[in-house]
């Protein structure tokens, strides 16, 4: 579990000087001597609401809307459900997906804003298949049915991070990795890590999603986070914690399986 800045690129001017340099696609590791770039990502979006009392009308609207979701009883409110949404166009959100909640039952239910969470998936520069990075993997996380139990929250580092140098961020982001490679090498926790700026109300950089099949593995790892040092001196905040367990999850896209 780990999440990466990128350094935006600067290139000197025709008179010397530095100018900034728009880079709009994704990096991921060179593949024989190759680098790999995509232009293209997949954007999620939780929404909760809570006055819940018939689960099945909410798996029945989420189904038959054909949309590329999971439908979680909340962990934390016996009335509470959570709608994750997850498409390659945002555009699906003011589309398809805003009809759906327009509709009923969710216009029978109460939206809780402070649960709401987006994020889009990124290349750290280092993935040795970006597309399935980027694409694919997150959807074979999200919709895995042998991992129900989910726990997602956004975060905000401090601003300090990201004055240390390069080298440093890295070393104090693999001890990060470290942990969660561990939990996902013995099949407790996989991850799905998503940047947020500018696309959640609270100014928050990433939103992270911790899956697995049961509850207790995932809560121990966030646990074993805080010993880090990226989350002992760098986070500035974290949270709100949604917890939930799937009562619906779509199929796995055909192109996404393996």
């Amino acid at each position: 579990m780990n999440d990466h800045d990128r350094s935006t690129p600067h290139a000197p001017a025709a008179d010397g000087a530095d100018r900034f340099v728009v880079d709009l696609v994704e990096h991921g590791g060179p593949v024989r001597g190759t680098p790999q770039t995509l232009d293209a990502r997949l954007f999620f979006r939780l929404l909760v609401f809570t006055g819940c009392t018939d689960t099945q009308a909410v798996v029945g609207a989420v189904t038959g809307s054909g949309l590329e979701a999971v439908v979680y009883a909340d962990a934390n409110d016996p009335y509470a459900v959570g709608v994750l949404v997850m498409s390659e166009d945002p555009a699906v959100f003011t589309g398809a997906a805003r009809d759906l909640f327009l509709r009923e039952p969710f216009t029978s239910l109460v939206r809780l804003p402070d649960l709401t969470m987006v994020g889009r998936t990124y290349g750290t520069g280092r993935e040795p298949d970006l597309e399935d990075w980027l694409l694919h993997k997150p959807r074979r996380n999200a919709l895995n049915p042998g991992f129900p139990w989910a726990i997602w929250y956004p975060l905000r580092r401090l601003g300090s991070f990201n004055r240390l140098p390069r080298g440093e961020q890295g070393k104090i982001m693999g001890e990060h990795a470290l942990i969660g490679r561990a939990y996902g090498e013995i099949g407790k926790a996989v991850d799905i890590r998503l940047e947020c700026h500018g696309l959640d109300r609270d100014d928050n950089e990433f939103l992270l999603g911790i899956i697995g099949p049961e509850l207790y593995p995932l809560s121990k790892l966030i646990k074993d986070m805080r010993s880090t040092r990226q989350t002992s001196e760098f986070i500035h905040t974290m949270g709100p914690f949604f917890v939930g367990r799937a009562l619906y999850q779509s199929p796995v896209p055909e192109r996404s399986r393996r």
